[in-house]
């Protein structure tokens, strides 16, 4: 991908950030007793995830989000590693978000969530300034779920698109998106310059189950569609051109919490260098072509295969 002009290569993130609790039995699950299992506690929450890969791979990236007091320096920490610029609010009353993950032995996942502090994120809470210099606001579709959140994600929509940023959605959980009523995700997030959905999410959105129709139907809305396939690659389409196939990198599966993660946030620290900067004229979200993309997808995949071999869902 050719180099930009010099100016705004900043990545603005907002969300979720949770303790993880991984859980992978060693043995069968014996009912009313004792298993003996694999427990990690690790931090988590999949805008923060994705932020600490974009960091880790060379983007500059700003992160925002609330936790609850208890190990607000703990995440500020961790996402520093990462080398995360985050701007965290602490919640005096509610704990940060937790999720018990539930690993079976291929590394798929059950998930019990207790969002926490990220329910009580508001917009007094986002320092001011926070887009100046930014080329891109990135948002998770659990921004959207709950009406004090969709309230600040729809502000900060509004406010992007006013600066001609581009924004770049990754709708985060197709039980969430379930929930809402139909076309609601895809009317908030139209004319997002990249979105992300994972097989479940994409199918929920279009209705659809061949994964080439699913990306081509969401290219109706959004600038590129990255449809993310775990083991099977994904799917990137753009309008007016055929999607194409991305590999997957062999791998063997450990635990796939946080692949999804690593692979939208790798994909974007490749895609914003070879966009046009939002400084110079043309329209934010200009889709280039699927040659053009492939080149971040591979690496993404590539990134993504490497998370799913051990446990823990960040790069450090």
């Amino acid at each position: 991908m050719t180099p930009s002009p010099a100016g705004r290569r900043r990545i603005v993130v907002i969300g979720d950030v949770i303790n993880d609790v991984l859980v992978k039995p060693t043995e069968a699950i014996t009912p009313d007793s004792d298993t003996p299992a694999v427990i990690r506690a690790c931090p988590g929450g999949s805008a923060a995830n994705q932020a600490a890969w974009m960091a880790h791979l060379g983007a500059e990236t700003v992160f925002a989000g609330r936790v609850g007091a208890l190990d607000a320096d703990y995440h500020r920490r961790e996402l520093a590693r990462a080398g995360v610029r985050a701007h965290l609010a602490v919640d005096p009353d509610t704990g940060t978000g937790s999720i018990v993950i539930m690993l079976a032995r291929d590394g798929e996942r059950t998930m019990f969530t207790d969002r926490g502090a990220n329910l009580r994120l508001r917009r007094r809470d986002l320092p001011d300034g926070l887009l100046d210099g930014a080329a891109v606001l990135h948002l998770t579709g659990y921004t959207f779920c709950e009406p004090p959140l969709l309230e600040l994600a729809l502000g900060l929509l509004a406010e992007a698109r006013s600066r001609e940023l581009a924004v770049t959605i990754d709708p985060g959980s197709a039980a969430f998106l379930a929930r809402m009523p139909a076309g609601e995700f895809l009317r908030r997030t139209e004319g997002a310059a990249v979105c992300f959905p994972n097989r479940d999410e994409a199918a929920v959105l279009t209705g659809e189950r061949d994964p080439i129709t699913m990306a081509a139907r969401l290219t109706r809305h959004y600038g590129t569609v990255v449809l993310k396939l775990g083991g099977e690659g994904c799917v990137l389409a753009v309008p007016g051109q055929a999607p194409v196939r991305v590999p997957a990198h062999p791998a063997r599966a450990v635990d796939t919490t946080g692949a999804g993660d690593a692979f939208c946030g790798a994909f974007l620290s490749r895609w914003l260098p070879g966009r046009p900067d939002p400084a110079t004229p043309g329209t934010p979200g200009t889709p280039a072509s699927t040659h053009d993309l492939a080149d971040a997808a591979e690496f993404a995949a590539r990134i993504a295969a490497g998370v799913v071999t051990r446990f823990g869902p960040r790069p450090v």
